[in-house]
């Protein structure tokens, strides 16, 4: 029996370290593949595609005056877009106290909001704003977890890919249009907003990309933890995130452009990593970052983690590539920092490049 029981200590041990080490990198580098009880998970496999905006919108502030029972008021409202056909939600800033609102498109950018009264008796709200949004008619259901937005970016540019099960993000041919999908921003919209994914929460976050089939020299793609959407690095003052810029205009310097380099800024002190890795068309990338109990981050491209600077070096510096416990991790981030996930594509050229995101996943222990 003791030999039995020490037999079952010993597996027990060597099952908990398993389960440790697939909790820190998983099956080919995933923090995701093992998931851990006590930490909670999304994942974004967009089965619906995002959108620059799920509604048109618009408002006009006016004092209907008092409205005597069995009549109405009409009130004109310019939405932009807004066609026949539309459906349309109508209401006010102020309590109508019984009274009806409806909405209508009436022509092409108008809606026409009509106020009711069938109380038996006047009344007279006073001046308050009337908000209108239009769903367009034609229009897919939007997702409820992620939107995107950028320069020039309309609906059309952001699909099903037709070969691969992704998203094919396409912005507008002109130099510097982009898109970039986050998460939905409204208070209580979505958990991957409303769930504080601080620096303190040992976040994990992972996302796969393909780069346009043709050609990527004219091209920034960035994918991470930031506080802005922006792919420059001097904008934000704590961030972990990856970046790929065939030129220094918009990302800022890096050491060689053809490179996927990593950037970790610590209250305004910029670290940036050469990765090694030459990013090339036509191909996947699976990228993660996992932000441990010291605050420190480690980066992971296609189940391999790379070493990070822990130095300042202008343009960036090349740390070691070996995998596991021997890559260096980030110095600490700074503590109680709310981070949210951007992936974005940006020309760099008056040429429109292509970039499928297959899908984004991110985690956090439940409490502190």
């Amino acid at each position: 029996m003791g030999n039995r029981r020490f037999g079952t200590r010993r597996l027990e041990a060597v099952l908990d370290n398993m389960l440790g080490h697939a909790r820190l990198g998983g099956l080919n580098g995933s923090p995701f593949s093992v998931k851990d009880p006590d930490r909670v998970y999304l994942e974004e496999y967009f089965s619906k595609l995002p959108r620059l905006n799920a509604y048109l919108e618009g408002s006009t502030t006016v004092d209907l005056g008092s409205i005597d029972d069995g009549n109405e008021q009409a009130v004109d409202v310019t939405v932009t877009g807004a066609a026949l056909g539309d459906f349309v939600i109508a209401t006010h800033s102020l309590d109508i106290t019984d009274l009806t609102i409806t909405g209508t498109v009436t022509a092409t950018n108008t809606v026409t909001v009509i106020v009711g009264n069938f109380t038996g008796g006047a009344i007279d709200i006073g001046s308050g704003d009337i908000l209108v949004k239009v769903l367009e008619s034609g229009q897919s259901i939007a997702n409820e977890n992620f939107e995107f937005l950028g320069t020039n970016g309309s609906d059309d540019d952001v699909t099903f890919a037709a070969t691969t099960a992704g998203v094919l993000m396409i912005p507008d041919g002109a130099d510097g249009d982009q898109l970039i999908v986050l998460p939905h921003l409204d208070t209580n919209q979505t958990a991957w907003s409303g769930t504080k994914w601080g620096t303190e929460n040992q976040v994990q976050w992972e996302c796969a990309i393909r780069t346009d089939a043709a050609d990527i020299d004219d091209t920034t793609i960035w994918a991470g933890l930031k506080l802005t959407n922006t792919p420059t690095m001097a904008t934000d003052a704590n961030q972990a995130y990856f970046i790929y810029g065939a030129e220094d205009d918009d990302a800022g310097a890096l050491t060689t452009n053809a490179n996927l380099h990593f950037v970790y800024s610590v209250a305004n002190v910029d670290y940036v990593t050469d990765l090694g890795i030459v990013v090339a068309a036509a191909t996947d990338y699976r990228l993660g970052i996992q932000i441990d109990s010291d605050r420190k981050v480690s980066a992971w491209v296609n189940g391999v983690q790379y070493g990070l600077t822990s130095t300042v070096v202008a343009g960036g510096t090349t740390a070691s590539t070996a995998s596991g416990d021997q890559s260096p991790l980030s110095v600490a981030l700074t503590d109680n920092i709310d981070f949210i996930p951007y992936v974005g594509i940006m020309n760099q050229d008056a040429t429109a490049r292509d970039m499928v995101l297959y899908y984004e996943k991110i985690s956090r222990i439940f409490f502190e």
